[in-house]
């Protein structure tokens, strides 16, 4: 691929790389677990999870040339498939793929001469996100970062009130909705929580006016685009499952 001789020269052009390869990795180990563990066969040879700038991902063999262009992920992930439960297997790649990632970021960075500042900077920009270990876990949703606060109430996430983010008029209420001051204070309480809340797939936080929906097995947000999900088409779910918790259910 052509993304493998593309050279990011800039703090930001790093980042902005990191941030593709990041999304594709955590595609690979959420919303595409099924594909991604079935392409992990334990028979074949050492085979590695590569995250490319365009957000798409691949498993394959790793890069012949000694030195390789780009730092290598870890190799082997498809001989410890079928060797331990499966979310601890995806938990494995996801440390793995974290460690890849911080490695392409500062390969970039010693290559084109970033000074102390810059890979101070790069590496702030880096840790202001989920690692994919924390998005795969569930473990981002329940650290408390300092974050600008939800200044929009209406947008924030109530497990007293829905499994979805919709305009009041489609929201499909889990249980009656409760007075108005009782709804203010319950902001007021869980307003640092709702602020935030990552998708389970991108692992980016929720925004004003965007639609998320919960999954019902696992618990987690995510953005409807994320998972293909509308509004509409949410209002006669009863009972929502990520695709994550679809793919297990349907593997024997």
């Amino acid at each position: 691929m052509d993304s493998r001789t593309y050279n990011p020269r800039t703090v930001e052009e790093v980042f902005r790389d990191f941030k593709g390869r990041r999304a594709a990795l955590i595609k690979a180990l959420t919303t595409d677990v099924e594909d991604f563990y079935n392409q992990c066969d334990p028979e074949k040879e050492n085979l590695c999870l590569y995250g490319f700038p365009s957000e798409q991902w691949e498993v394959n063999l790793p890069a012949e040339e000694v030195p390789p262009e780009l730092p290598e992920p870890v190799l082997g992930i498809n001989f410890a498939r079928d060797g331990m439960q499966e979310k601890d297997w995806l938990s494995l790649v996801a440390v793995h793929s974290d460690a890849w990632l911080l490695a392409i970021a500062f390969y970039f960075g010693a290559r084109f001469g970033f000074d102390k500042a810059d890979r101070k900077r790069l590496f702030n920009m880096i840790n202001e996100l989920p690692t994919i270990f924390e998005v795969v876990t569930g473990a981002a949703k329940k650290q408390v970062k300092e974050k600008p606060s939800v200044s929009n109430h209406s947008g924030s996430k109530s497990k007293s009130s829905s499994k979805q983010r919709a305009p009041e008029s489609q929201s499909r209420q889990s249980k009656p909705l409760q007075p108005k001051e009782e709804d203010e204070e319950l902001d007021e309480q869980d307003e640092d929580e709702h602020g935030e809340t990552l998708c389970g797939a991108c692992g980016e936080h929720y925004g004003t006016d965007e639609f998320w929906i919960c999954c019902d097995i696992c618990e987690k947000w995510f953005h409807g685009k994320c998972v293909k999900i509308t509004p509409a088409r949410a209002e006669h779910i009863k009972q929502y499952k990520c695709p994550s918790c679809s793919n297990k259910r349907a593997r024997p």
